[in-house]
């Protein structure tokens, strides 16, 4: 798809689309909607961001919140090295010395009335961020420097960014911070939450795995560790793929604490060790 603005013709990325399902919490869910809702001509919506430890669902959250709103979803990941073009518009040569202007998924998404994840955004310089700027507040537009356009926002179009609160590399300015309201903090799930988030996620693993990483994880957040459900998610579906090499009760139980060792490592064992008579 291309558009045309100010004789700049832009060739538009496509939106993702992802099998997630956000599952409990609906509080959280009611928060974020909230926050891109407009009540009035004269409210705007917000630029909320997503705060919690890794694997705790931050993306599938916002995914989920903008497919209620019907929304299409673009996905973009900050990294270290993310420059403010990248965010906007990147000319690619096509051809006999021409220039291709593609749009960014942020850009994509401004430009159709999409929503925008910015994943991981305290990754993230500050100079990309001061690029963004006038998105975020009032003024709702963005300028490529390297296409020579002001790109407005489509009125449909929202943004949010998620953010890993262990893994900040950039400290945000203020004139960012006040931008990126509210902070909404995910935590982990109950235990019967993250069992159904297991179950979603893994619908062909036996019931007993299931429920052995759902206790594992409840005794690991009883002891603060930082292992999440996608941690869980990985350790269920390693064990139950080496299961299916074996046969019997006994290879069930070594398939896994085998998972479990080989996804977080020795130290995670104290946690799978209690469970070994779990299954009946």
């Amino acid at each position: 798809m291309t558009v045309e603005i100010e004789g700049v013709k832009l060739h538009l990325g496509h939106p993702d689309e992802l099998t997630n399902r956000w599952v409990g919490q609906e509080e959280l869910m009611r928060q974020l909607l909230a926050a891109w809702m407009v009540v009035d001509d004269a409210d705007m919506p917000m630029n909320p961001r997503l705060i919690g430890k890794p694997g705790v669902g931050k993306t599938t959250l916002a995914y989920a919140a903008a497919k209620r709103l019907g929304r299409d979803v673009f996905i973009m990941q900050a990294t270290l090295d993310t420059r403010p073009e990248d965010l906007l518009v990147t000319p690619v040569i096509e051809g006999a010395g021409k220039l291709r202007y593609v749009a960014s998924p942020l850009v994509s998404a401004m430009i159709t009335g999409g929503v925008v994840i910015l994943d991981e955004g305290n990754r993230m310089s500050e100079k990309s961020w001061a690029s963004l700027a006038p998105l975020l507040d009032n003024r709702r537009y963005v300028e490529s420097i390297v296409a020579g356009v002001k790109i407005k926002a489509h009125s449909n179009f929202r943004f949010v960014t998620t953010m890993n609160d262990d893994a900040s590399t950039f400290e945000l300015p203020e004139y960012i911070h006040s931008r990126l309201q509210p902070q909404l903090l995910i935590d982990f799930p109950e235990k019967d939450e993250e069992y159904q988030i297991l179950k979603e996620n893994l619908p062909f693993a036996e019931e007993r795995v299931l429920q052995y990483v759902a206790d594992f994880l409840e005794q690991a957040h009883a002891a603060d560790e930082r292992y999440s459900v996608r941690d869980g998610i990985n350790i269920a579906r390693f064990a139950t793929k080496l299961s299916n090499l074996a046969m019997g009760r006994d290879h069930e139980r070594m398939a896994l604490e085998t998972a479990v060792l080989e996804t977080l490592g020795e130290e995670a064992l104290r946690y799978a060790r209690p469970h070994r008579s779990v299954a009946p």
